[in-house]
């Protein structure tokens, strides 16, 4: 049986198992309360984040305690960004487990043969999945919200047929009669000279920007369900880098029932960072989104 092992413990989040367990349960903490001062029902799918826990991990725990709450979830789908091996399909990694501190999660191993065989938009791939951080800074956080769950790890492009994507792959949990929930893992506005993105200056104007205007555009767009939009609108204003992920995500979102989508958290690196640090130059944008059908 294939393992994948961690590659961004000690890094992105913890790397010891009594760390990892503390820090994930402290930002889950967090979210439940603001999660449930804001009357959040029972979610199909969330948008996550996935820089350091340092950075992000509140908003991504926000989310993933959100659809956490239904006891009866069998499978964690989530559609990772791809930073490193891109090319234009889809890519699962069908079987095994992936390992993190807090131990092992299985793969869905007969849900991933099902979405590859439904689709040619769909391949294995698990060496695509080795160095690739997006899906793994989910994990622990879903390990601790639901032991016993399943993972199918799909890293999705950002190309023209993503959306189409995650409706093939939502057609399969119905097909399967799975209970499964669907994450899309993305940050937003890369902004600043270290990310040679700077239309409105290097400075508190330019990262305001990035936050308020930017950010937005695509917030906006996944609030909307407008999964077909996602892609171009990123393509166009560098607003989202995991934008195949965001839209696999609100195409399986609405194929499972989904009628909104709820922003719980929107922030910056700049912003987490401001009491320690001072004033920044760089930034990077977080939200954490919930989408669910009407009346939840």
């Amino acid at each position: 049986m294939s393992q994948r092992p961690p590659a961004v413990a000690g890094q992105f989040y913890p790397g010891s198992a009594k760390q990892c367990r503390a820090d994930a349960n402290k930002y889950l903490t967090i979210g439940s309360s603001t999660t449930e001062r804001q009357g959040a029902g029972a979610p199909v799918a969330g948008i996550v984040p996935h820089a350091g826990w340092v950075y992000s991990g509140a908003v991504a725990a926000e989310v993933i305690g959100a659809i956490g709450k239904n006891p009866d979830i069998e499978t964690f789908v989530v559609f990772g960004a791809v930073h490193r091996v891109r090319g234009g399909r889809a890519s699962v990694d069908a079987e095994g487990t992936w390992i993190t501190p807090l131990g092992e999660i299985a793969i869905d191993e007969e849900l991933a043969r099902t979405v590859v065989g439904a689709s040619p938009l769909l391949i294995v791939d698990a060496q695509s999945h080795q160095l690739e951080h997006s899906i793994e800074v989910q994990v622990p956080f879903i390990q601790c919200v639901r032991p016993t769950a399943r993972l199918l790890p799909i890293l999705v492009p950002p190309v023209e047929n993503a959306a189409e994507t995650g409706r093939v792959v939502a057609e399969q949990v119905r097909s399967l009669g799975r209970n499964a929930v669907f994450l899309g893992s993305t940050d937003l506005t890369h902004y600043g000279p270290r990310y040679f993105f700077t239309p409105k200056g290097a400075g508190a104007d330019g990262l305001k920007w990035a936050q308020a205007v930017n950010d937005q555009r695509m917030i906006d767009l996944c609030l909307k369900l407008a999964a077909k939009e996602v892609v171009p609108e990123a393509n166009a204003n560098h607003n989202a880098c995991g934008s195949g992920a965001v839209a696999a995500t609100l195409a399986a979102a609405q194929a499972c029932g989904a009628t909104e989508g709820r922003l719980l958290r929107h922030t910056s690196s700049a912003e987490v960072l401001r009491e320690r640090l001072g004033p920044m130059t760089d930034s990077v944008g977080y939200a954490g989104i919930v989408f669910a059908p009407s009346g939840t």
